[in-house]
This record gives C-alpha cells, sequence and structure tokens, in this order.
C-alpha cells in the first residue's frame, strides 16, 4: 500500500491539492482537483471569499475517497500576509481584506510615529511592502479600532483553514514572519513591538514550526469526506515551501520562486538586519528549520497576467513570449517594483503611461508590451544579483528557478543573459512538492531538509539555460 501526503497548494490566482508518494526512491506527484482564486471587488474593496475557498478544499479532499487515494496527511499553504481576527466564538470579525486593497495607504505614517522604520527592520529583518500585515492592522486599528477590541484570536489564512478542519488553532512560523511582528533573533512574536504598536498581545497564539501536527479532522468533516487524515503544518507560506524544493541539497545559490510574484535571494542561517539591507529593501523571511530567506520581492510574472487577462486571455502565454521575441529590440524599460503596476485598473495603460511619463518610446503593439515587460524584469533580476552579492559578501555561480515561472523558457534565458549566471529551471510544482517534503520528513520518510532536497534533484527534470553574448558586447 503506497502511503499519500495531500498538499493544499492555495495562489492568489489558483488553488490546487496534488498528492505525493514515494515510488523507487523518486517524488511522484498527481495533481487531483483545481479551482480558480482571485479577490472580489466589493464597494471599492479587494477581498478573498474565505467561505468559498474553505469548500473548494474540502471539495478536493473528497477528490481522493473518489480516486481511491487517501492521504495520510494533508496541510495547507498559501500566499503571506493576510488574516483573519476571531471573536470569542471563533467567527471572523470584519471583511477579510487582500493585500492589494488600499487601505493601507499611509499606514506606513501612522506605524512609524511609534517606531521609526530602521529600528523596525533591525528588530523584525523584513522588507517595507505597504500590504505587510502590520500595516493592515494598523489600518484596522484606525478605521473599525472596535474590531481590534472584540479580537479574541488572530489567524493567518492557512492556520484558519486547518482550524476550521481540526478545530485546533495554530500559528505556523514562516508565514508568521511575513507579518513583520516577528522577531528574527528568538524567532517568536516581538511582544513589545506589538505592545508599542498599540495591538492587543495576547491575540497571538505562539509560532508552530513545519511538521507539527494540528490535529485529525473534525467529525463533520469526516463525514462529509468520507475518511480521517492528520493535518500537519507545513511551511505554510508558499514562497517558504517552495524554497524548501531549490534542488541543490545544501541551499546555495541564488533561486527565484517565480510565480505572480518573484522572489528572489538566498539561504542565509542568521538574518542580515544591516541598514545596507534595509536601503536595499530585502527581507529575512523565516523558512524551514530556522533557515532565513533573504531575499527581494520583485513584481513577477502579474505584469504579463494581468495584460493577458486585460487582452481577454486571447494569447497563451508561450506566444506572448513568441511576441516579445520578435520585439525584443524595442528600448523602453519600467520599473517593476513602481507601486503604480501593484493593482492598476489597466495593465496596458499603466505600462504606457510610464514610459510616457520617463519619455520612453510608448509600447503600442502586444509584442513590444510583453516585451517591455520580460526586458525590465530580467535586468531587475541582474541588479538583484548584484545587491544580494554585495550584502552577503559572496559570488552566486548559479540561480535555481522554481515555480510555475520556471516553465517560462524565454524569460529564463532572458534571466541568464542579464545576471549571467547559469540558470536551473524547475521543479515547476515546487510550492506543492516543498508542502509533501514537510509532511514526508515528519513522518519519518527523509532524515532531513538535505535528503528530501536530494530526492527532488533525483525525481524532477531541471532545464539548463547558459548566459548567451548580447550582440553589444
Amino acid at each position: 500500500m503506497q502511503t499519500y501526503y495531500l498538499a493544499v497548494d492555495i495562489g492568489a490566482s489558483s488553488g490546487r491539492h496534488i498528492l505525493g508518494h514515494i515510488e523507487n526512491g523518486r517524488m511522484i506527484l498527481e495533481e487531483i482537483y483545481r479551482f480558480e482564486n482571485g479577490m472580489t471587488n466589493q464597494d471599492g474593496k479587494r477581498l478573498w471569499d474565505i467561505q468559498r475557498l474553505f469548500s473548494e478544499i474540502v471539495a478536493g479532499m473528497k477528490k481522493c475517497k473518489e480516486i481511491g487515494k487517501i492521504p495520510a496527511s494533508m496541510s495547507i499553504d498559501t500566499w503571506a500576509v493576510d488574516y483573519v481576527l476571531l471573536d470569542e466564538k471563533d467567527q471572523v470579525l470584519g471583511d477579510t481584506y487582500g493585500y492589494r486593497d488600499s487601505r493601507t495607504t499611509g499606514m506606513d505614517a501612522e506605524v512609524y510615529k511609534r517606531i521609526q522604520e530602521p529600528e523596525l527592520y533591525h528588530k523584525t529583518g523584513i522588507q517595507k511592502q505597504i500590504f505587510n500585515t502590520i500595516y493592515q492592522l494598523m489600518a484596522v486599528k484606525q478605521n473599525t479600532p472596535e474590531l481590534l477590541e472584540k479580537a479574541k484570536t488572530f489567524l493567518m489564512l492557512p492556520d484558519y483553514f486547518q482550524f476550521l478542519l481540526t478545530g485546533n488553532k495554530m500559528s505556523e512560523y514562516t508565514n508568521g514572519t511575513s507579518t513583520q511582528l516577528v522577531s528574527p533573533f528568538y524567532n517568536q512574536w516581538d511582544e513589545s513591538l506589538i505592545k508599542n504598536l498599540g495591538y492587543p498581545s495576547e491575540i497571538f497564539l505562539p509560532l508552530s514550526v513545519p511538521g507539527t501536527i494540528v490535529g485529525n479532522l473534525k467529525e463533520d468533516i469526516q463525514n462529509e469526506i468520507g475518511y480521517d487524515l492528520t493535518v500537519v503544518l507545513c511551511a505554510s507560506h508558499d514562497t517558504a515551501s517552495a524554497v524548501m524544493a531549490m534542488p541543490k541539497a545544501e541551499g546555495e545559490g541564488l533561486y527565484i520562486s517565480s510565480g505572480t510574484w518573484s522572489l528572489m535571494g538566498t539561504e542565509v542561517v542568521d538574518a542580515i538586519c544591516t541598514e545596507d539591507s534595509r536601503r536595499a529593501n530585502f527581507t529575512n523571511e523565516g523558512g524551514y528549520d530556522y533557515r532565513f530567506r533573504y531575499l527581494k520581492n520583485i513584481m513577477g510574472l502579474w505584469m504579463i497576467q494581468s495584460v493577458r487577462h486585460e487582452l481577454n486571455d486571447s494569447y497563451s502565454f508561450a506566444e506572448l513570449c513568441e511576441m516579445a521575441e520578435t520585439c525584443k529590440s524595442f528600448p523602453s524599460r519600467v520599473d517593476v517594483n513602481h507601486e503604480v503596476f501593484l493593482a492598476p485598473d489597466s495593465m496596458i495603460q499603466a505600462i504606457k503611461d510610464y514610459c510616457a511619463d520617463t519619455d520612453q518610446k510608448v509600447p503600442e503593439s502586444v509584442g513590444e508590451i510583453a516585451a517591455v515587460i520580460y526586458q525590465s524584469l530580467a535586468e531587475c533580476y541582474g541588479r538583484t544579483v548584484h545587491e544580494i552579492e554585495a550584502n552577503t559578501h559572496k559570488e552566486y555561480g548559479e540561480i535555481y528557478i522554481i515555480g510555475g515561472g520556471s516553465n517560462a523558457a524565454y524569460l529564463n534565458q532572458l534571466t541568464a543573459n542579464a545576471t549571467k549566471k547559469t540558470v536551473y529551471a524547475g521543479p515547476g510544482e515546487a510550492t506543492a512538492i516543498g508542502n509533501i517534503m514537510a509532511q514526508m520528513i515528519r513522518d519519518g520518510k527523509f532524515k532531513n531538509l538535505f535528503e528530501a532536497r536530494k530526492c527532488v534533484r533525483e525525481s524532477f527534470d531541471v532545464k539548463i539555460y547558459e548566459p548567451q553574448l548580447q550582440e553589444d558586447e
């Protein structure tokens, strides 16, 4: 009998249920269920429909029973920073906002009235992003303080969904660090910071590490899906799970966890909380086994995804890449991390406006717009490499591109060219693999992270892209 492990991997645009097992020393994956996701726009607010998401989680679990592959355990990962507040009856207070909502505008200034930005970085090591949970909670404090007064429990979204499955409340460490409220020195909530900001410290549960058992399914969930299993904490920040699947045992080298966002960085044992690091806007997010993900958030494939949707999904990503390549000499570039690209009504118009405002040639065709995006992304990766090497005092020979964006061959080649590094692309389902790795390590299938990474390298195809000389070199 095979032992199966279920990863429920929910991204900002879609979710999937993936079963994993070991066969002849290799990890085998099987996607059994997929569903759409996205923020809804209600009265100008960008919200998550958490009831629907939970119903999709349960529906995918039913699928395991239908196909006769009952998992021994499961775990849920999602994007970071978003959360729920629960009242004394464990009901959700207020709306469940998405990180692209504009309510955090100006909340950084409110936070800095209580703690200066350099000190905040030194205490947390987390990159400033206006949607970080620290600013979201300040928006609650400023606009709807009664919700904080009623709150009894704070849970990140994966923790909330696992509470609905088991009835047990736990807070997972890697996702917790994305709040900008956790100390990288003792790996727990920074209570002095939380109190200084005026947030109720008692609502934050102690942080637990990946591999911790949450519990078994509640009886009503068992009855609905037809079986029981053990719910386990994975590295529930999806990037933390993805980085676990980096196909190099020691974790050395650079990585880009490539999807809607591009998370580019390296693994370090000790957080780098220097002023140079802060000025370069790097973050020290918690990883598996307390290994820090020293990285920069880059806008990623969100821009090309948005353009594609704006064109009614008339083109595949492969077609967009081909069109971009035919326009590769188009000269204009954009700052992919500029706030105008975070949630524009029209991404195409935002790109045109940026080029016009910076006195560059304005792209008109779809190919020119795609070329601007892909070339700008690759050049951003190139600059980020230099910053990482300067701040870590190391040189790296290769970049590992993991996640869905590892399939973007054109961008991978541009990345190799811009960074002058060898690029190893794959595996594509890195987040689900990392989710399953945490479950397998807990279950004794692997001794540790290094042994699990060796299995990943032997189990999945990785494509290699060597830097090419440019015409002007």
